[in-house]
């Protein structure tokens, strides 16, 4: 169940982060990103609200135009802000975990100085250049595979690179380390993820 943290709907300038299944159905969110997604409309007033935010995410955040399977705009509009949008898939795992159709991690970022920085990130975790970029890289949505060709090294030393960052921000995967940047702006690095109850339900 989506709970407000403040009385007023104000649209905030920290990252939301947003998990989709295949065909754009809200499965988790942070409170950040029902802020942007729904201004200016208040939450706690919109019935069926994982329904509502739903069609919300198709209607601004897919790009009917391109024929990828993953098509997202790379940009939109919130009233007068400008966000950022970056997706990646959530790939999973487990003796039972059907990898043919993995979920969507949408991370959305206000497109403004006032914006955490890669630097501030680094600088939090000390993480090395290197592993900056492959943050940076992870961060656009690339595979291992994808970030090795970008970086001219081995899929096998991107992951090397990938498991030290998650012992640095104290996460086991890499959703985590998304889900740890999306919270660095609280100043505790904390962005838990607020699952919704289902509107079906």
């Amino acid at each position: 169940m989506y709970e407000s943290k403040t009385a007023a709907h104000a649209i905030t300038a920290r990252p939301g982060l947003v998990v989709v299944d295949p065909a754009f159905n809200l499965i988790a969110s942070n409170v950040e990103a029902i802020q942007i997604l729904t201004y200016p409309e208040r939450p706690e007033k919109i019935p069926r609200l994982e329904e509502w935010v739903s069609n919300r995410i198709r209607a601004r955040l897919v790009d009917r135009r391109l024929s990828s399977k993953d098509k997202f705009v790379s940009q939109f509009r919130s009233e007068n802000r400008t966000y950022v949008c970056r997706m990646f898939p959530l790939n999973a795992s487990g003796k039972d975990a059907d990898t043919s159709t993995p979920a969507l991690a949408l991370l959305l970022e206000r497109n403004s100085n006032g914006m955490i920085t890669m630097r501030e990130i680094a600088e939090r975790y000390g993480l090395t250049p290197r592993e900056q970029e492959t943050v940076g890289l992870l961060l656009e949505g690339l595979t291992s595979k994808e970030i090795a060709e970008r970086m001219t090294i081995s899929p096998n030393t991107v992951k090397a690179f990938i498991r030290l960052v998650m012992v640095k921000m104290n996460v086991t995967t890499r959703s985590g380390i998304i889900g740890k940047i999306a919270g660095s702006e609280n100043g505790n690095g904390r962005g838990g993820l607020v699952r919704l109850a289902s509107s079906s339900a």
